[in-house]
């Protein structure tokens, strides 16, 4: 089946043209000896005009990738709570495949894991990140994940499963979590809690980023995401998180007494 974009012409541009000058100017250039090996991140999904900077800034700084393991949260409440798609999935610019072995095989490890597209079809967290990976990673695959539980039990599982696939296959991999980070509060305030979750993500510390998450009431949408990134990677060896850009919305619209806050980080 085929996936059609869903919120191109208000996320991002909806014509090819349009949405590639985009990315070029998101995106910095770098030379291919300063980019890492980046085993996971976090990326904001909002649109681009507020995020795509900082996801630019991440995206900049991966080398080249077979497949990225994209984990967005289930804004829409549909569907199930883990829930894969093996559809094509299209973009302005053109079509990106689901790595159907891959994602066969993290089902086979979490069986609660289940073949949902209905849990994706309107649902802007991973199909906000699909452009940046088709420009600059033309050929990538991609597995995406749809995630609406909060047990950190499962996290765990799925993110021992995901690192278990990746190893079994032995292909280049980065984990992506699709996150925003405190929504709708005072600059002063979203900056001093996003800073508690930022420190917990490049301890790589699933449980500790859980359990701040709840006592500080931090809003950040994609933590249970987050949180499944941060056990895989620590599965795969990451060793070091690099926070590479923060800002929030209230730089581009003027207004600081409500913003969201947009976390680049990268695991490598």
């Amino acid at each position: 089946m085929r996936r059609e974009a869903f919120v191109a012409g208000s996320f991002y541009p909806d014509r090819g043209e349009a949405l590639l000058s985009e990315i070029e100017a998101l995106v910095p250039s770098m030379p291919e000896a300063e980019k890492h090996e980046v085993i996971g991140a976090i990326v904001p999904h909002a649109g681009y005009l507020y995020s795509g900077r900082v996801a630019g800034d991440v995206y900049g700084r991966i080398k080249n990738r077979d497949t990225f393991v994209i984990i967005g949260p289930n804004h829409t409440g549909m569907g199930n709570r883990f829930s894969l798609s093996m559809d094509v999935w299209a973009t302005p610019i053109g079509e990106i495949k689901t790595d159907i072995h891959l994602a066969e095989e993290i089902i086979k490890k979490a069986p609660f894991i289940k073949n949902d597209p209905a849990s994706h079809a309107a649902e802007h967290s991973i199909e906000v990140q699909l452009p940046f990976i088709k420009k600059l990673f033309p050929d990538a695959l991609i597995v995406p994940l749809c995630v609406s539980s909060s047990d950190i039990f499962e996290l765990k599982a799925v993110g021992e499963a995901i690192a278990a696939s990746v190893r079994a296959l032995g292909k280049k991999v980065t984990i992506l979590a699709s996150s925003d980070m405190t929504h709708y509060e005072p600059r002063i305030s979203a900056s001093k809690k996003d800073k508690q979750a930022i420190e917990a993500v490049l301890a790589m510390d699933a449980p500790r980023l859980v359990e701040t998450i709840d006592t500080e009431k931090i809003s950040m949408c994609g933590w249970g995401p987050s949180a499944i990134m941060l056990f895989a990677a620590r599965e795969l060896g990451a060793e070091s998180g690099e926070l590479v850009t923060y800002s929030d919305s209230g730089e581009i619209t003027g207004n600081e007494s409500e913003v969201v806050g947009y976390a680049g980080i990268i695991l490598k």
